[in-house]
């Protein structure tokens, strides 16, 4: 399986994956570049698209794509999507091309989100995780409470740790930066944040970033832990438990 970041808008990636024969891509808030890189692969079919939630910028070219090539859709069950789709959620699978998919709820970003996780033969898994994780940050709550964020963070944060985390934005280098107003002794983060300032130097994505390392460097995943939780008291008095620690976490972000 070969894993593609298709660059889209001004941050998004679209994420197309494929066996030399048949491709799927997530997210595809636009159809041009999909079609773009179909038309220099003339021996690939399109036939998959899998949808983490309902935003524009997720689905805005799905209906084309779907035009166009004939795929069939998966997404959030619990969300209405612009085009016909078949509803997924907790506890489903998707087989695709000998790869099983795994669907996670994980509510928080937008109240029916969802996330994809498949382990290719013979290569380090895939999560598909939309704007819920992101590297070294996490999506604002936008329909979703903090305390249902943290219980979608803490089950991504479950899975293996050679997981290739997918997420669908180019935040990396704006989220590490509040990361180490949060966490500055943490010397992996430090590592990290500088080796994705030379990635973006030099034009290439962040992505994918193995799990293992964000729980290492991602604030929103060691909320726990002793040196962010006392960084969030200390900026917020209100930080008094997991949740609120959590809560107050993510509007310093959202303010930083």
């Amino acid at each position: 399986m070969k894993l593609i970041a298709l660059p889209a808008f001004s941050d998004n990636y679209i994420w197309l994956l494929h066996d030399d024969h048949h491709a799927l891509v997530v997210d595809p808030g636009a159809s041009a570049p999909v079609l773009a890189w179909l038309q220099q692969h003339p021996g690939l079919q399109l036939d998959t698209i899998l949808v983490t939630h309902h935003h524009a910028d997720h689905t805005g070219g799905v209906a084309d794509l779907v035009a166009q090539t004939g795929a069939r859709v998966w997404g959030p069950a619990m969300e209405t999507l612009p085009t016909p789709a078949t509803g997924v959620q907790q506890g489903d699978q998707i087989q695709w091309h000998g790869l099983s998919l795994d669907v996670h709820d994980v509510p928080g970003h937008t109240a029916g989100h969802v996330a994809f996780w498949g382990h290719p033969d013979g290569q380090a898994p895939l999560l598909f995780c939309g704007d819920t994780l992101f590297s070294g940050g996490c999506g604002r709550l936008f329909e979703g409470t903090p305390a249902q964020m943290l219980d979608s963070l803490d089950r991504l944060a479950s899975l293996p740790d050679a997981t290739r985390v997918c997420c669908a934005h180019e935040y990396t280098l704006s989220n590490l930066k509040f990361a180490l107003a949060v966490d500055p002794d943490n010397r992996e983060l430090q590592t990290h944040a500088q080796a994705c300032t030379v990635l973006r130097q030099n034009k290439h994505p962040t992505l994918p970033v193995a799990l293992s390392t964000e729980r290492a460097i991602n604030p929103f995943l060691r909320s726990r832990s002793s040196a962010v939780s006392k960084a969030v008291r200390q900026h917020d008095a209100r930080a008094v438990d997991d949740i609120t620690t959590f809560a107050a976490l993510r509007t310093w972000k959202n303010e930083f």
